[in-house]
């Protein structure tokens, strides 16, 4: 039986089709049309459509390296309209994996110097596309006001040329002046809860920053106001570029982006950061550069490496580590270097050459970037250290060695010479010696000059902007037993062998031996000459202060002339750091490792002991770094020559500050002598017109009888 049309109709009106369940034959005919395995991607080329295919195979191939791209017209769809492209596209992957590791890797992407790719998933269109979720007009976001934090560099002005420091104890962390013998002048009011763990400066003092379960905070100014907060939950370990320009956070905890619209508003990382741990940070805008993943061989490690980060001396290029690889990035996109990694098997450690380097030959106007690095030894092939040219990827130097248990690079500080500490074993693998293996970075072909020792060396630093290095040195025989003194203290520097017109080669030297010692450190001076030979044990310390170039008759001349000039004992000191400027050591006994008489002691370069602090809960010391230098050669030659009247000026503001009975005496001098220059400025016209008058020649005709005689003539 079959309705008519008009009882179909009927029939429809009374039946109420919102209150019958259709779920079951949705679910049956739902046609999946994978919208998860598009994604938009944004901030494209826009280009003529002739160029059009072109764009397209650039952009594949970029997609390519993520995922899978559909092959086919399918793959890629760039709008077209008056004859160019719109600058977005959509691309369809053949998983919504793929999708997702698009978004994460290509999220940001610097595709050159005028276009970085927005990439997103097309599935947001339902998130953005819902009624009163977008704003139909654009509205400018509202620029917050500028804030002034003060000069961050203020403290470079103080007249007496003071350095400051931080002092850490207990709960409690202040910036003071130093003031050598005198009590330290707080720069601001200590502070309670200042920070959760550790504070720490940047490399060229610029900013302070604390850590707090919530992320970092950075202060500065004249009176350390904060200036801005990195939030990265419950970070443990930073640090910084060379330049000041980048930060990398390390956190045990990985990034999980909120799933509250209003918390993602003010959360800093996006969906591709989702599992992460590593962050560099751009410390002029406050934003996340690039975040990483830690490698899987450093998961769960409890000793983690550190800096994971290691960066040029100009903030150029930072690279990575990984299994077999080495990752180089570009700064500031953070792109990988010709978008590949560099493949060395094995790979242990590598380091950046702390300066430009100026090679034979090269073009390269102000010097270029140089990194080493070392693989151990294998089955079928030897250990090997090389020198590597960046961005070129070149290698310019290798060395083979055999017989290698472990390998240390110590650069220069100007990049001229690398020192490799090689330490070999034996045939019969008991006992250990040391090579030292010298690249010498600006001659020509890099030639590599070896000192040969029968010690093993424990311990290496070279002198700054210099050739001269020390070594603490010990014989491996075998004898472990602590309490007797086994080490020995070498003073190396160059000399010149070879004969006349022929080329010179550099040869090392040791112009001082001093075995039997339990000194374990060494801590040059910033500035070179002066260094300090430590013993840092709980149980006993030591420090020896040294002046590597002593001027005496005897040894008149010598590259080398070490003289002891004091030893200090002291017990428990866990850390010994220089100022800035060379002319003071600090060494301190935290409570971070042990409870005996934490607090700080003050010396001066040659060894005097300014002060000794005993503070309870006593953590860290740390010394505000300065900047480098803007004096030239010519101001330093000037500074040099009048080195005795600068050293009057401070020694007499030295003296006011140990003293105020001398104080007032010298400054009622002063007073004195400021009103007399103002008498004399005040009467200097008179004086003049005085003068002049004395001056002139006035001619002047004078009668005088000077003798009367009479005399009668007949």
């Amino acid at each position: 039986m079959s309705l008519s049309e008009k009882e179909y109709l009927e029939l429809e009106k009374q039946i109420n089709l919102d209150d019958i369940d259709f779920s079951d034959l949705e679910e049956k005919y739902e046609v999946d049309i994978g919208l998860d395995n598009y994604v938009v991607v944004d901030g494209a080329p826009i280009a003529p459509e002739a160029k059009v295919p072109v764009l397209i195979k650039v952009l594949k191939k970029l997609f390519n390296t993520v995922g899978k791209v559909v092959e086919g017209d399918e793959g890629i769809y760039m709008p077209l309209e008056d004859g160019k492209s719109k600058g977005y596209l959509f691309v369809q992957f053949e998983t919504a994996e793929m999708a997702d590791a698009a978004i994460k890797q290509l999220h940001g992407k610097k595709l050159d110097q005028k276009h970085r790719l927005l990439v997103n998933r097309l599935t947001d269109i339902e998130k953005y596309g819902v009624e009163g979720a977008v704003p139909s007009e654009f509205t400018a976001p509202e620029v917050p006001p500028f804030k002034s934090h003060g000069y961050l560099k203020s403290w470079l002005q103080d007249p007496a040329g003071r350095d400051q420091f931080g002092l850490h104890f207990s709960e409690t962390f202040g910036v003071y002046w130093n003031k050598k013998k005198n009590d330290a002048e707080p720069v601001f009011e200590p502070r309670k809860a200042f920070t959760s763990k550790y504070a720490k400066f940047s490399p060229k003092g610029t900013y302070l920053f604390s850590i707090h379960p919530q992320g970092v905070q950075s202060w500065g100014g004249d009176g350390f106001k904060s200036i801005g907060k990195f939030i990265h939950n419950q970070v443990r370990l930073i640090d910084f570029s060379p330049s000041e320009k980048y930060m990398v956070t390390l956190s045990p905890v990985a990034i999980t982006v909120p799933d509250s619209a209003a918390e993602r508003a003010v959360f800093p990382f996006g969906p591709e950061s989702e599992g992460h741990k590593l962050v560099i940070w751009d410390l002029t805008t406050g934003e996340p550069a690039r975040t990483f993943a830690l490698p899987p061989h450093l998961e769960g490690q409890k000793d983690m490496p550190w800096p994971l980060v290691k960066w040029s001396h100009d903030d150029k290029y930072c690279a990575r580590q990984g299994p077999g690889a080495l990752a180089i990035y570009e700064t500031p996109s953070f792109q990988l270097l010709d978008k590949k990694l560099v493949k060395i098997d094995d790979i242990v450690d590598f380091e950046w050459a702390p300066a430009a380097v100026k090679l034979a030959n090269s073009k390269v106007v102000g010097g270029d970037h140089l990194l080493s690095y070392w693989t151990p030894e294998r089955s079928n092939q030897t250990a090997r250290v090389a020198v590597m040219q960046i961005p070129s990827r070149q290698v310019l130097r290798t060395v083979n060695l055999f017989q290698v248990s472990d390998c240390k690079m110590h650069w220069q500080s100007e990049g001229k010479l690398l020192c490799v500490k090689v330490d070999r074993h034996t045939k019969s693998g008991k006992t250990l010696f040391t090579n030292l293996e010298f690249f010498k970075t600006t001659e020509k072909d890099i030639p590599v000059e070896k000192v040969e020792l029968k010690e093993v060396v424990v311990n290496f630093a070279w002198e700054p902007r210099s050739e001269r290095f020390i070594t603490i040195s010990r014989l491996d025989d075998g004898n472990l037993n602590p309490a007797i003194p086994k080490n020995t203290i070498s003073f190396y520097a160059s000399e010149s062998s070879g004969n006349k017109g022929k080329d010179l080669t550099s040869v090392y030297k040791s112009y001082k031996d001093i075995p039997n010692k339990h000194s374990n450190t060494i801590f040059w001076s910033p500035k070179g000459r002066y260094v300090v030979i430590a013993t840092i044990s709980r149980s006993s310390g030591e420090l020896e202060f040294f002046d590597v170039s002593f001027d005496d008759d005897k040894n008149k001349g010598l590259p080398a002339n070490p003289k002891l000039l004091k030893t200090d004992k002291y017990s428990g000191m866990t850390n010994l750091a220089w100022d800035p400027s060379g002319r003071f050591v600090t060494g301190w006994s935290s409570s971070w490792l042990h409870t005996i008489e934490n607090g700080y002691r003050l010396y001066e370069f040659t060894g005097n002991l300014l002060r000794d602090e005993l503070v309870d809960q006593f953590r860290e010391f740390i010394w505000r770094p300065r900047p480098q230098s803007l004096l030239n050669a010519a101001d330093r030659k000037k500074v040099r020559a009048n080195l005795r009247e600068y050293s009057a000026q401070f020694e007499e503001t030295d003296a006011m500050e140990a003293d105020a009975a001398l104080r007032e005496i010298i400054l009622a001098r002063r007073e004195s002598l400021e009103a007399w220059r103002a008498y004399r400025a005040k009467y200097a016209g008179k004086t003049v017109q005085a003068k002049a008058v004395q001056d002139q020649v006035i001619e002047e005709i004078k009668e005088e009888i000077i003798e009367e005689k009479e005399e009668i003539i007949e």
